[in-house]
């Protein structure tokens, strides 16, 4: 696919533009943007393609995507800036803020547990329609009332829906506020972000469609995609594993592109953004942007200090999750040991390297099967350390 490739990139960093443009011509990208920081000033900054993945029209400068769950991570700072200003405690009982959660055996989960994936409701004896998942209500009442698979803090699986309503009603009962409006007020705005839990009407025009796309012949990469294991396998395929049911939380599955999906909040997964917005986001994480930082010192340790590692129960692969960031590891390649982020499901990817001062964003409208470690993202992964 030939593609006229805009932006921009810093001496040195010229890889990454190879990279990108390559991801068009052999990795069967359709539209895409990529921005990287490096210690608080973007250094990369490209798109190109279309603006929709079924389209052709360009992709403009300030076109944003469906992130999927490249949306947890900048989720996850919430709670993470609500302990640090003392309005959380991450080792208090969830029931102290949110009381109805103490039900069916879960009175002893702490909120780490809902922020490492330990909370042991990944999945709904009832899938909620998208109607629910989406009214701020139906989605809190059924992960209160759920019964856990396991013992909050015992183990770890990826809650890749449920994380959508512990999170929004846990930050709810603290702060009065919607985690949309949080973000909205006390990250996005400070930092000039173009990143929505909940994309407003007068930013919609902005947000092309997203859709799946096929592999191409030749592409290559890791994570769960090429060759998963026959246990991976079986557990995708198996309509009662905790796989299949943690993915079918919503059912039927939502149409992504709906102007009322969007706009709902569904911090697992909903979040719209540029890449942009996603790597100076995590920029923040780590260091001053703009005179604008997020973490203090200790809290940016939480972030990245591992809670979970092993076998995930709904991935079926070896995962290391920190305090609501995805870590360095097989499952998960990013740029360093030190490194903390969040893919989404299907080809998005944003993360911080606290080691090298990096911090990444890349989105695309163009789902593939994979749940992390897409070959598009790895490719400029590489390439950003490469140049670095």
């Amino acid at each position: 696919m030939d593609v006229d490739v805009q932006g921009t990139v810093a001496e040195g960093f010229e890889p990454v533009r190879e990279a990108f443009i390559r991801n068009f011509e052999a990795r069967g990208e359709r539209g895409a943007a990529v921005a990287v920081y490096k210690d608080g000033v973007k250094v990369v900054d490209l798109w190109g393609g279309t603006r929709d993945v079924d389209g052709a029209e360009p992709w403009a400068v300030d076109t944003a995507q469906v992130v999927r769950s490249a949306t947890k991570g900048f989720a996850a700072a919430v709670p993470l800036l609500l302990h640090q200003r003392g309005q959380l405690d991450l080792d208090a009982p969830v029931g102290t803020y949110w009381p109805e959660f103490k039900a069916a055996g879960k009175e002893r989960a702490v909120v780490r547990h809902l922020l490492s994936h330990r909370a042991g409701v990944p999945a709904l004896d009832r899938p909620l329609t998208v109607a629910e998942a989406a009214d701020g209500t139906s989605g809190a009442r059924a992960v209160a009332a759920q019964a856990p698979a396991w013992e909050p803090g015992t183990d770890h699986g990826y809650h890749a829906h449920t994380y959508s309503w512990l999170l929004a009603e846990l930050v709810r009962r603290v702060t009065g506020r919607t985690i949309g409006r949080w973000t909205a007020e006390e990250i996005a705005r400070p930092l000039g972000l173009d990143f929505w839990i909940g994309v407003p009407d007068d930013e919609a025009h902005r947000t092309g469609r997203i859709g799946r796309i096929e592999e191409p012949p030749t592409a290559s990469g890791g994570g769960l995609r090429l060759r998963p294991k026959r246990s991976v396998t079986e557990a995708y395929r198996d309509p009662d594993s905790l796989t299949r049911r943690a993915f079918g939380a919503i059912d039927p599955m939502p149409d992504e592109n709906h102007p009322a999906y969007r706009a709902a909040e569904l911090p697992a997964s909903n979040g719209v953004s540029t890449a942009r917005a996603l790597a100076r986001f995590y920029a923040a994480t780590i260091g001053s942007v703009d005179g604008h930082r997020l973490f203090a010192p200790a809290t940016l340790t939480l972030a990245r200090t591992e809670e979970s590692t092993g076998p995930d129960r709904v991935l079926v692969v070896g995962t290391r999750f920190g305090l609501g960031y995805m870590l360095h590891g097989p499952a998960s390649p990013l740029l360093g040991p030190g490194s903390f982020g969040h893919p989404g499901r299907g080809g998005s990817l944003g993360f911080a390297d606290p080691e090298s001062g990096t911090a990444f964003g890349y989105v695309t409208n163009g789902m593939r099967k994979g749940v992390t470690a897409d070959p598009r993202a790895q490719a400029l992964v590489r390439a950003v350390r490469s140049a670095g």
